[in-house]
């Protein structure tokens, strides 16, 4: 992550405070609201940054206006950043702002409907409300809505609330003419990929219409030439799409993918550890492991989680690699990753992940409270959080269903 002078953003010890609640960890969440001084600084200390890895991914709204929440701290800081000049920060006020409201927040609420009758960026708020309120709470802003487009098309035509409003404005888009091109067959794309003299650009054309067609195994001889080094600085990498079509073939690729791990430049190994970690055999553990631990030896933090799914698949047998998942899943600031370190750990030492998988039932990611919610120990802490999440406006239809079958003792 880095902020907007563009210098990597540093994060604080992943057995502070401060650094579980900038990773989004459960543990955070508990410790805030145990030292509630403490939390309360740590969490507007987040609020007035980007803590997020990956801002397109990593989930932080819910977690932090639910802390807000529970630490009774005042919104002034979320209602300047809204009206700010700071889009990135406008933004994030807003998302966190709809949940606080979801929460119970009529100042949160009030705060804004204001916006969307007076501010900047009303369009966003308004797409923002449409997606996380229900219905009575904004379908009485279409007048002032309306009004504001002065004619306009609106921003987000195809979501709510302008799904419910449309009768209200007129449609301005001229109809599509749909016109049936003739696609080439793989037998030309595939020439089109074996000729050195191709283009860069045809290349990529041909690799993205294989991609969504039915496997192509004529196309693993292939492989080892459908790279760029354009631009030089980023060095030799595949081709847009070839992933996709290397990954369509599944099992087929499992021979030629053992042969680029073990020879071919890093490039080529790295797609081939993808399809051993998805279609490998317990023999391929090795290279599987070592990537894992080379992964973390260098801070990379994106795509281990891919790792860690593959290896998943192997259970017990990939014993050696709980260490590391277990670093990655305590010290990641990509949360979007951790519900695979957790799930990993869960397959790798079953019945050894009680900790984890307590704590993942206030994680700030979904798919991590999802799965603690299925698999974290049964006791008195568990239904009480059980209960919490089956009733929270803030939680999905799904996670609020799965606590509901298990507090009545099943997961399905």
């Amino acid at each position: 992550m880095t902020d907007d002078s563009s210098e990597p953003v540093e994060y604080a010890p992943a057995d502070t405070l401060l650094g579980l609640l900038e990773r989004g960890r459960g543990a955070g969440r508990l410790w805030a609201k145990e030292d509630r001084g403490a939390g309360a600084e740590a969490v507007l200390d987040c609020l007035r940054r980007e803590t997020r890895y990956d801002r397109q991914c990593d989930a932080r709204h819910d977690y932090h206006a639910l802390l807000v929440r529970e630490l009774a701290l005042p919104i002034d800081l979320l209602r300047q950043q809204l009206d700010g000049a700071d889009e990135d920060d406008h933004d994030r006020a807003r998302e966190i702002l709809a949940a606080l409201a979801l929460t119970g927040s009529a100042e949160a609420r009030a705060v804004l409907r204001r916006y969307v009758r007076s501010g900047r960026w009303w369009q966003g708020v308004l797409d923002t409300l449409g997606e996380r309120w229900p219905a009575p709470w904004w379908d009485d802003l279409a007048g002032v809505a309306v009004g504001r487009l002065d004619g306009a098309e609106p921003e987000y035509p195809s979501s709510e609330p302008w799904l419910s409003w449309r009768k209200s404005v007129p449609d301005r888009r001229r109809p599509v003419r749909h016109v049936q091109a003739l696609a080439p067959g793989n037998a030309r794309l595939l020439a089109v990929l074996a000729d050195g003299g191709s283009s860069v650009s045809e290349r990529s054309a041909a690799l993205t219409a294989l991609a969504w067609r039915p496997s192509v195994p004529e196309i693993l001889p292939l492989v080892p030439e459908l790279f760029t080094t354009v631009p030089a600085e980023l060095g030799a990498r595949p081709l847009p799409q070839l992933g996709r079509v290397v990954e369509r073939l599944g099992v087929l690729a499992v021979g030629e993918a053992r042969v680029w791990v073990a020879s071919g430049p890093p490039w080529l190994a790295r797609l081939g550890l993808a399809v051993l970690a998805r279609h490998g055999e317990v023999h391929d553990l090795p290279p599987l492991l070592a990537e894992l631990e080379r992964q973390w030896a260098a801070g990379e933090w994106c795509g281990s989680d891919d790792l860690a799914d593959g290896l998943a698949r192997f259970g017990p047998a990939a014993a050696d690699a709980a260490p590391v998942l277990r670093r990655f899943w305590e010290q990641t600031p990509h949360s979007y990753e951790r519900p695979s370190y957790l799930r990993a750990l869960a397959a790798i030492r079953p019945g050894a992940t009680g900790a984890e998988l307590t704590e993942s039932l206030w994680d700030c990611e979904e798919q991590s409270r999802l799965f603690a919610v299925e698999h974290a120990p049964a006791g008195p802490e568990l239904r009480c959080r059980l209960a919490e999440l089956r009733g929270s406006p803030v939680e999905s239809e799904e996670l609020r269903a799965a606590a509901a079958r298990r507090l009545v003792g099943g997961n399905r």
